[in-house]
């Protein structure tokens, strides 16, 4: 298996997994894939990565910056996807380790992610590669009219930002 940089046309791989996670219920917001333009135009370009194995795409990650304002230019949310018959097998992990790596490269120095409290594999991976907790977003949004709550984990870049 290879972590490489994302490309347009791994779009249709990315959005099928993107798909499976909206379908468990607790991964996203979203209930239902963008097109590939809204996408594209709401995730950093230098951050997008694809674990691959034999053509076959297992799961994606990306960062979108969390606000457009420039004092705000170094932090960005995580978004960390692996496809149905990828999890488990470490996949996620190392797209994350691979996402710092290029966040820190790109100038990052925070990367956040909001996690439902019923993602224990999410939690459970983002504490794996540093992440820490910080808070919970009680019912800050809904899904099919129910509310829920978001659990804020954050990682601090130890090379970039420090003086």
């Amino acid at each position: 298996m290879q972590i490489r940089e994302m490309k347009p046309s791994d779009w249709s791989q990315v959005a099928q997994i993107y798909m499976q996670g909206i379908a468990t219920g607790f991964a996203t917001f979203e209930q239902k894939v963008p097109d590939y333009a809204i996408w594209d135009k709401a995730h950093v370009k230098e951050c997008r990565l694809v674990a691959e194995n034999t053509n076959s795409i297992l799961g994606w990650a990306a960062l979108s910056p969390v606000s457009s304002r420039c004092v705000y230019g170094g932090v960005g949310e995580v978004s960390v996807y692996v496809s149905e018959n990828g999890r488990g097998k470490g996949i996620g992990k190392l797209l994350l380790e691979h996402l710092i790596i290029e966040s820190e490269k790109e100038g990052f120095w925070t990367l956040q992610s909001g996690i439902f409290p019923e993602n224990e594999a999410s939690i459970t991976l983002h504490k794996k590669v540093g992440f820490r907790y910080i808070g919970n977003r009680e019912r800050v949004g809904k899904i099919k009219g129910i509310w829920k709550d978001n659990l804020l984990f954050e990682k601090r870049s130890k090379i970039v930002g420090i003086s």
